[in-house]
């Protein structure tokens, strides 16, 4: 285990695992802002590879990279050296938004959390939909059903948390397995979901990352479920689609996406 030196503040210490992820990297960038010692779980390969310009710019800025370079190659699963790497630099909030395959993994972190005794809050990596209200099909439905696993295993393991709900991540909705870093919006047709009315609100990254933060160290947020629901973001796929049009100068032509061509393109995913 390496890195800098944490920040001089010791208040409130925070550890992200998933850092050089999508949401996770807006997390870490946050943490260090708001003057947290951050600390940041990095798999060794990443440090030689297409992230290091990354997480060196992070280590610039005050955070600690933490190495673990057993067989996991610092993956979660592994309790024990989770555990001691919590214990030994006495975390106090432990923000987890690790990808897909590894959220059943959560529940070995868990387990570490819980021995390790420093931790006043978990935040395990859910950062969209309140799954607990959702009513996915897959390839969705799986992922659902594993978060909502670890959320059960939380509570009954007596863990404080703060479950973050953002409902959509991305600048343009869209339809197939595109990541959310990688959506923008178009600049050839509007793919319009059915009538495009029915609004959703889409939360830049950047304030993911500051209201997580945020709300590590607010007692209103302790053991509940928080929505990040600005109202001014609220927007259906028309209004997007009319707000881009302006910033463009000209109109695009517009094609209905249907209920069934989303549930083929998700058969097609799974």
């Amino acid at each position: 285990m390496n890195g800098h030196s944490p920040n001089a503040w010791e208040g409130s210490r925070v550890m992200v695992i998933g850092s050089m992820g999508f949401i996770g990297g807006f997390i870490a960038e946050a943490s260090l802002e708001c003057g947290h010692p951050t600390y940041l779980l990095i798999r060794p390969e990443l440090a030689s590879l297409s992230k290091a310009s990354t997480i060196k710019s992070l280590q610039d800025r005050g955070a600690t990279t933490i190495y673990v370079t057993n067989a996991y190659l610092g993956s979660i699963k592994d309790q024990d050296v989770m555990e001691k790497v919590i214990r030994e630099h006495k975390i106090e909030n432990v923000i987890s938004a690790v990808g897909g395959a590894s959220i059943a993994d959560q529940v070995k972190l868990v387990n570490a959390i819980k021995a390790a005794g420093t931790v006043k809050r978990f935040l395990p990596s859910e950062f969209g939909h309140d799954i607990d209200r959702a009513d996915p099909v897959e390839p969705g439905l799986t992922m659902y059903k594993e978060k909502r696993q670890v959320r059960r295993y939380i509570e009954e393991a007596g863990i404080p948390y703060t479950y973050i709900c953002c409902n959509s991540i991305a600048a343009w909705p869209y339809h197939d397995n595109t990541h959310p870093a990688d959506v923008t919006p178009p600049l050839d047709r509007l793919q319009i979901y059915g009538d495009g009315t029915v609004k959703a609100y889409f939360v830049a990254g950047s304030d993911i990352g500051k209201f997580t933060i945020k709300s590590i160290d607010d007692n209103r947020t302790l053991n509940k479920t928080v929505h990040f629901r600005p109202p001014s973001n609220l927007l259906s796929t028309n209004e997007l689609a009319s707000l881009w049009e302006e910033k463009l100068g000209y109109k695009l032509p517009r094609v209905t996406i249907t209920e069934d061509d989303l549930l083929a393109a998700a058969r097609g995913w799974f």
